[in-house]
């Protein structure tokens, strides 16, 4: 990370989801280690909930946080593999604007040194929705710690250089 101390943090307000027809708060691992991430940079936790593995449901949560004015990103972990029931992807296509593609091209590149070629089962992705982020990674726990450690702890870092998604939030709604 290259990190240019002479310049401000920014920590922005993050919310949280977990994709899961099982989970619970109870249980809810890969959402703990995000929250303990996403505070431990310094960011604040706006929100954290469960949806079902429904992409109306999923999409539902994703409006309501991208109108929030207040929320500047949203994580989701969970739903994006490749059985009938994970439709996180399907359900950010709902709602974007526009793809991110090298996230999740990023993301399976990371991913490969952890699981090997497991990771080509990974739709890992990203979008920007009405200049709202949203970050899709899958539900287990060391995808969490790929996505956040090697992608998103210095994209989301304003200090990170040479550039950095943060300082990119205030031109995001242009037309």
């Amino acid at each position: 990370m290259a990190i240019d101390p002479d310049r401000e943090f920014k920590p922005i307000r993050i919310a949280l989801l977990t994709v899961s027809d099982t989970r619970t708060a109870k249980d809810d691992t890969s959402g703990d280690i995000l929250a303990e991430r996403i505070e431990g940079a310094g960011h604040e936790l706006a929100t954290r909930e469960i949806s079902k593995d429904n992409a109306e449901e999923i999409a539902a949560h994703l409006h309501r946080w991208i109108d929030d004015e207040t929320i500047d990103a949203v994580v989701t972990t969970g739903g994006t593999g490749l059985t009938g029931r994970d439709v996180t992807p399907e359900a950010l296509q709902q709602v974007k604007t526009r793809d991110i593609p090298g996230f999740g091209e990023l993301f399976r590149y990371l991913s490969l040194k952890t699981i090997g070629t497991s990771t080509i089962q990974s739709r890992a992705c990203a979008v920007v929705a009405r200049g709202t982020y949203i970050f899709a990674l899958p539900g287990s726990n060391g995808a969490v710690k790929d996505g956040w450690d090697g992608i998103l702890a210095e994209q989301l870092d304003s200090r990170n250089r040479p550039c950095n998604f943060v300082e990119l939030m205030p031109r995001l709604r242009e037309t």
